[in-house]
């Protein structure tokens, strides 16, 4: 790349971000305003910015990687991201959620849930759960957004880390969550204009729609057999069912995000922005248009990309990537795109990344000094506001985990945080806001049971992790404790209905209580 052109490209763009932050910053007086924008922000930010937070580099680069390894069976991904991650959510949920947080003066997910509970566990132990789990969500979208800078630009991987760190403790250190919001949604612009060329221009490669699908089909034979004997059948058809690839794909990926993302903290936040229900509506048309565009795009290049590379260079997409699936996105973008278009999507990468990173740490930092501090009478140290101090700890965090992780992990990653927050927090959510039967105790032990179960998962069962892990192998001499295909299942599969079925149990053998925030729910309704 000409650095004479890309420099005054990346100032032009930073200096646009910059001072959307800034008016962020000065239009940000009082804790509502850092937390939850004063509840007034615009409807098509707010679409714009929970797309552009939703669909980060773990989506574009990581999933798409994914995509070009297992196929088009990804796609059913993106029709549960619009039905459940813009309908069901914008519609039900978001209504709700925006009702009960203003008339409960909530300004933070955790701090919605154990006031509609009226219970400081719940707050805090949800607070905990988000500032010491989603690093590791937050690590894996910095690691997409390195990988590209270090493919595309040559940059170093470490420089490329710090400077994402920069930039997003920049904006949301000043500004809160209307920095965030502003610089999001003209995020979400760049990264709409990019995936729609790319999308246009990676179909026009291999001539078109339906020559594309077909010569994608005929490659059928040339499958790695590893892949054929757990299951896969072609990159235009689903994995064979119950085979261990149609259990990846399904329990994990499809269903893990696809469910997950209605309980997704840095997305219910977004809710209690707005000012009323019409907001929300007006928000779904802009929010799934986006959305679709952005993750099928992603899930549509990725296997095509299998046909192009052996076109081009008498290779498989995984093979030009050198193995590593994270950089299969990348590897098209260089071999594929026009210079210019390389520099576009330069920015649609740092868009994805930093508006992602930013909605994350954010929510760490208020998890930290609202949820956690805040409930013990803990407000700032030394004279430095506590959430502020949350959001240096969360990037810290984050860059430390980039190292630590392994290649090939985004999308695996994203699936984990996505699945673990479903089951601890998904049957909680709809009991505090359409069930007046729910209770503290209720909700307290599924919470427990949610996050327990998933976690123990990871740990014993699900072969991925575990065997990275390495504590059942040292524990009991095996990499999980019980069999195929228990191994390939996602925790989600068996934590999320137990989560339910302890939620429900425990609720009607525990005395209602008639707390100060059902009294609010039955108002919203």
């Amino acid at each position: 790349m000409n650095f004479a052109i890309l420099i005054p490209i990346l100032l032009l763009y930073l200096g646009i971000m910059s001072a959307l932050a800034y008016y962020g910053y000065k239009t940000t007086r009082s804790e509502a305003d850092y937390l939850v924008g004063g509840r007034g922000i615009n409807p098509t930010v707010m679409a714009l910015s929970y797309g552009a937070t939703f669909i980060s580099t773990s989506s574009l680069i990581g999933f798409g990687g994914v995509a070009s390894l297992y196929g088009f069976g990804l796609l059913w991904l993106c029709f549960l991201n619009i039905v459940f991650g813009v309908f069901v959510s914008f519609v039900f949920f978001g209504t709700r959620i925006r009702k009960v947080s203003e008339q409960l003066e909530a300004y933070t997910f955790a701090e919605l849930l154990g006031k509609r509970y009226q219970s400081k566990f719940i707050t805090v132990f949800s607070g905990i759960i988000i500032f010491v789990l989603m690093p590791a969500y937050t690590s894996i979208v910095l690691v997409g957004g390195g990988r590209f800078l270090q493919e595309t630009l040559s940059m170093n991987y470490n420089v490329a880390l710090l400077v994402l760190a920069v930039i997003v403790g920049f904006y949301v250190l000043s500004g809160g969550i209307k920095a965030v919001m502003y610089t999001d949604a003209f995020a979400a612009i760049v990264m709409f204009v990019g995936m729609a060329i790319f999308l246009f221009m990676g179909y026009k490669a291999v001539g078109g729609v339906i020559a594309g699908h077909a010569g994608l089909t005929a490659m059928k034979d040339l499958v790695p057999q590893s892949l054929v004997e757990q299951g896969h059948r072609g990159w235009t058809s689903m994995p064979e069912l119950g085979s261990p690839i149609w259990w990846t794909l399904v329990s994990t990926i499809v269903m893990g995000v696809g469910i997950g993302v209605l309980a997704q903290p840095q997305l219910v936040m977004r809710f209690m922005t707005v000012k009323n229900n019409q907001a929300l509506y007006r928000s779904v048309i802009v929010g799934g248009v986006f959305i679709f565009f952005m993750t099928g795009a992603a899930f549509m290049l990725g296997p095509i990309s299998n046909l192009y590379f052996h076109e081009h260079v008498g290779k498989l997409s995984i093979e030009a990537a050198k193995g590593n699936v994270d950089l299969v996105i990348p590897a098209l973008i260089n071999h594929l795109m026009p210079e210019w278009f390389v520099y576009l999507f330069t920015l649609t990468l740092l868009s994805a990344a930093i508006s992602t990173i930013s909605s994350l740490i954010h929510l760490q930092g208020s998890a930290f000094g609202q949820d956690i501090l805040k409930s013990f009478g803990v407000t700032s140290f030394f004279g430095i506001d506590a959430s502020r101090i949350g959001v240096l700890i969360g990037i810290v965090a984050a860059v430390v985990l980039s190292y630590v992780l392994p290649g090939g992990v985004i999308a695996q990653a994203t699936a984990f945080w996505f699945g673990i927050c479903a089951a601890g927090f998904l049957p909680v959510m709809i009991g505090a806001f359409f069930w007046k039967g729910s209770t503290r105790a209720g909700a307290k032990a599924s919470m427990i049971v949610g996050f327990a179960i998933s976690i123990l998962g990871f740990i014993f069962l699900h072969e991925k992790e575990a065997a990275v892990l390495g504590l059942s192998k040292a524990l009991f001499g095996k990499d999980t404790l019980l069999a195929y295909p228990m191994t390939h299942v996602d925790p989600l599969f068996y934590a999320l209905p137990l989560s339910a079925i302890v939620f429900v149990i425990v609720s009607l053998l525990t005395k209602k209580e008639t707390a100060t925030g059902e009294q609010h729910e039955e108002q919203a309704g």
